[in-house]
């Protein structure tokens, strides 16, 4: 047990590494360099570079989600650790089942949420997923342990952004990319929009998600405290203010010049 943990965290972080550094290839360089193209330069260069990438992009979003939940299902579930010593099998299930079925089912509600007229508006939206995630949090600190609640935060937000990648990102990219080969007809200027703008829901969850990952070594006080779920939602609050800023650097014109 001791090895297949050792081995499903490398691969976890190996794949994560692919996932995410393209999820920020696509954001803070590939999303400004492409508005300079011309529809020459476009249709020679996008589609060898964009299903490449894609390829990656999607390959790491899998195996980074595969292996989160395999380690969630072997260090908490088996491992002990989902809910205090002295809970009856009864809290047991319920945290087992509560936990799982956000992680494999709250895309769907994010989903939905995502496709409300909040989404154009920004802050307004962030806003509300702050208090979404709060909810999820405080109901998840009352079923399960506080370091089995941050973990589970941290892996329902990167179920969200692995099902975003293969089931939104991914099939308008493609349309976009057989557009551009002459496979299909060019899809409506409404398809290659969703993807932009869930690639960037995706690098807003990314900062928050990739300290959840390491939270269960690392916050031994804020987690074991009564007030861990509000904790968890400063997460996420500094990692959307981290990844805005990420967003207001890397997309100045002056990164483009050559130095």
């Amino acid at each position: 047990m001791q090895w297949l943990d050792v081995f499903l965290r490398w691969v976890h972080v190996v794949a994560g590494v692919l996932w995410v550094g393209q999820l920020y290839f696509f954001n803070f360089v590939n999303a400004h360099a492409a508005k300079t193209f011309d529809d020459e330069t476009r249709k020679k260069v996008m589609p060898q570079l964009m299903t490449r990438a894609l390829y990656v992009f999607r390959t790491g979003a899998f195996f980074t989600w595969l292996t989160g939940v395999l380690l969630v299902g072997l260090v908490f579930h088996l491992g002990g650790l989902l809910v205090p010593f002295d809970a009856t099998p009864a809290q047991k299930g319920l945290a087992a089942g509560v936990g799982f079925g956000l992680i494999f089912f709250g895309f769907f509600v994010y989903d939905l949420f995502a496709r409300t007229p909040l989404v154009r508006r920004g802050p307004a939206f962030m806003v509300a997923s702050l208090a979404l995630i709060g909810a999820m949090a405080f109901g998840l600190a009352r079923v399960m342990s506080g370091r089995a609640m941050f973990l589970h935060v941290g892996a329902v937000l990167g179920s969200v952004m692995m099902m975003n990648v293969w089931m939104r990102i991914w099939p308008a990219q493609r349309a976009v990319l057989r557009g551009l080969v002459g496979k299909a007809p060019a899809p409506d200027a409404a398809v290659p929009a969703l993807a932009a703008l869930r690639s960037k829901h995706n690098a807003y969850l990314s900062v928050p998600v990739l300290l959840f990952m390491v939270s269960g070594h690392t916050f031994p006080l804020a987690y074991g405290d009564d007030l861990n779920w509000a904790f968890a939602v400063g997460v996420v609050a500094l990692g959307y203010a981290l990844a805005w800023h990420l967003f207001v650097i890397f997309g100045r014109e002056k990164r483009a010049e050559v130095p």
